[in-house]
C-alpha cells in the first residue's frame, strides 16, 4: 500500500471540526483525528478492545466499528476476534512506511515547531513536544539528529513586543473561515470596553507581533479588524456565509493597519522620497505618501520610543506634526544621546 494513497484517502473523509467543544476536560477531535488515533493506538499495542477504544475516544462501540471499517476500506490488515471481549489488532509485522523527509526538512520542521512562541503561540507547546515527539518515532536515526540539534543548538525566545494569542480563538477563526461560518466572541477594545461580536470572518494574518481577525461585523456592517488576543469565548456558528471572492487579506491590512486604535495617532513628515521610504519603512505598519518633496507618514502606535528612534535611524529631516508627545519623546532620546555622547571615556 502506497504512502501517498493513504494521506489522499484520508483527505476526502468529511471534515466538520469540533471547535473548542470539550468533553470531561479532554478535546474533541474531528473525525479525522480519531481515525488516525485509532490506527496510532493499534501500532502500539498488541490488541485492543473495542470498549477500550470507545472509552479513548470518548465514543460508543458502533462508531469505533466504523472507524475500524474505514481503515480496512484503506487496506490496513486489522483482525477482530469476535465475541463481547473481542478486540482489534494490526496484522503482525505492518506498519506504516517511514516519514520521508530530507535532513532540511527534518531540520525545518523542527525549527518552525519551535518557533511556534516568536509570533505568540506558546500555547501550542503541549502540542509542539507531541509532534515533536511522534516525528523522533518515525524517523530514521540520522534525522533525529537534526531534531535534537534544535532543541540542544538553537535558542529562541520571543519578542517582548509579541502579544500571546489565544489557542482555541486561533483554530476556532482558522477552521470558521475554512467551512464559511460566522463566529462569536467577547472583545476588549484597546480602550477596555467589551463588546459581544458575530462576524462573518474571511482572514487571519500574523503581522507586527499580533494575529489579527478580519471580517464582515454584522452589528457594524463593515469591514472590521480585531486582534485576536483580544477575543475571548470564540464560538463557531452554524450559520454559514459566502465568502466574498478574491479578498486580499495582505492589501487590506495594508491599507487599513496603520490607522488601528492605539494610545497615538502619528503624523510626521521625512526628507525621503517615497521609493526609499517604501523599502526603509515597509515592515513597520506605516501609511506613506508623496508630499512636498518628502513623504508623509502616518500611522497609530501604543509606544512612542521605537517609532521615534526608527525615524532617526534613517538619518534624514524630521517635521513632526502630530502628536506633541512625540516632540517630548524625541527631546528625551536627545538628552540621552548627549549624556552618552559627553560620558568619560573607562
Amino acid at each position: 500500500m502506497a504512502h501517498s494513497g493513504l494521506l489522499s484517502e484520508y483527505e476526502a473523509f468529511p471534515t466538520e471540526l469540533v471547535v473548542n467543544s470539550r468533553k470531561n476536560g479532554n478535546l474533541m477531535y474531528d473525525p479525522i483525528m480519531r481515525v488516525f488515533t485509532v490506527l496510532e493506538i493499534l501500532q502500539a499495542r498488541d490488541r485492543v478492545t473495542g470498549a477500550e477504544l470507545a472509552e479513548r475516544l470518548e465514543v460508543d462501540l458502533r462508531t469505533v466499528q466504523r472507524y475500524i471499517v474505514r481503515l480496512k476500506d484503506l487496506g490496513i490488515p486489522i483482525g477482530s476476534s469476535p465475541g463481547v471481549g473481542g478486540a482489534y489488532r494490526l496484522r503482525p509485522g505492518f506498519r506504516l512506511p517511514p516519514l520521508l523527509l530530507t535532513n532540511e526538512e527534518a531540520f525545518a520542521l523542527s525549527l518552525g515547531l519551535r518557533a511556534l512562541r516568536q509570533i505568540g503561540l506558546a500555547a501550542f507547546a503541549p502540542a509542539t513536544e507531541s509532534a515533536l515527539a511522534k516525528l523522533g518515532r518515525v524517523l530514521p536515526e540520522a534525522l533525529r539528529e537534526s531534531i535534537r540539534t534544535v532543541e540542544d543548538v538553537v535558542s529562541m525566545e520571543p519578542s517582548p513586543w509579541v502579544a500571546p494569542t489565544s489557542m482555541e480563538c486561533l483554530i476556532g477563526a482558522a477552521s470558521a473561515i475554512r467551512t464559511s461560518r460566522r463566529i462569536r466572541f467577547a472583545y476588549q477594545s484597546h480602550n477596555e470596553t467589551i463588546s459581544h461580536r458575530e462576524i462573518e470572518p474571511y482572514a487571519v494574518m500574523h503581522a507586527d507581533g499580533r494575529w489579527y481577525l478580519i471580517g464582515h461585523c454584522l452589528s457594524r456592517q463593515a469591514l472590521r479588524t480585531f486582534r485576536l488576543d483580544r477575543a475571548t469565548h470564540l464560538g463557531v456558528c452554524a450559520v454559514t456565509f459566502d465568502p466574498p471572492s478574491g479578498f486580499d487579506a495582505r492589501r487590506y491590512l495594508a491599507e487599513h493597519m496603520p490607522f488601528v486604535q492605539s494610545d497615538y495617532q502619528i503624523d510626521v513628515w521625512i526628507d525621503m522620497p517615497i521609493e526609499e521610504a517604501e523599502r526603509t519603512f515597509a515592515l513597520w505598519r506605516i501609511a506613506m505618501e508623496s508630499h512636498e518633496g518628502g513623504t508623509r507618514l502616518r500611522c497609530g502606535r501604543d509606544r512612542l520610543e521605537m517609532f521615534a528612534a526608527m525615524l532617526l535611524s534613517a538619518g534624514r529631516g524630521i517635521v513632526v506634526h502630530s502628536p506633541s508627545e512625540l516632540r517630548e519623546t524625541f527631546r528625551n532620546l536627545a538628552k540621552l544621546a548627549m549624556e552618552a555622547a559627553d560620558s568619560p571615556h573607562p
